[in-house]
């Protein structure tokens, strides 16, 4: 499974969003720009953020997004499926029922064994994703992040909010 870059987007921007100050917004141009993507892209992800409730947006010169709720509220799960959704990675198309040795419908009454794995670590990624906070994860940040560049950090978020 593979989910897109827009999930790693979103939790990066939801993590500066999270340690600017109480009711600050960034817009997403600055989102972007901090993150050197691309913000006509960016924006669409924020706005499936906004959707799904984990983000707000305000109108105007000191506009822009802020979190729509506490980080320790929002789970990586909450950000995986408002960017990609939340369907299955694994879809059983019953391949099993087809091709020379397939038997007549009502014999299928359970799932496969290859359905039921695969069932099996989707529930188990989700709950991993579902235990994980945005507040954890910042809470983390300076165990994995130079601190050249946490300071870096920390001056373009005075700078942003100095405009």
């Amino acid at each position: 499974m593979r989910m897109s870059e827009g999930v790693e987007w979103a939790v990066h921007c939801l993590s500066v969003l999270a340690s600017a100050p109480e009711g600050r917004a960034l817009p997403a141009r600055r989102l972007a720009e901090v993150h050197g993507v691309p913000t006509a892209y960016l924006t669409k992800h924020l706005q499936k953020l906004a959707a799904q409730g984990i983000v707000s947006s305000s109108p105007g010169p000191r506009g822009g997004f802020v979190l729509a709720r506490p980080a320790n509220e929002i789970t990586l799960l909450d950000v995986v499926e408002a960017v990609d959704g939340a369907e299955p990675a694994f879809r059983c198309a019953e391949i099993r029922q087809r091709g020379p040795t397939a038997v007549e419908a009502e014999c299928y009454q359970r799932p496969c064994g290859i359905a039921a794995a695969f069932a099996r670590a989707d529930l188990r990624w989700r709950e991993e994703l579902r235990e994980t906070t945005l507040a954890m994860l910042v809470a983390d940040i300076p165990n994995t992040v130079h601190p050249r560049q946490l300071k870096a950090a920390e001056t373009w978020l005075a700078e942003v909010f100095a405009d």
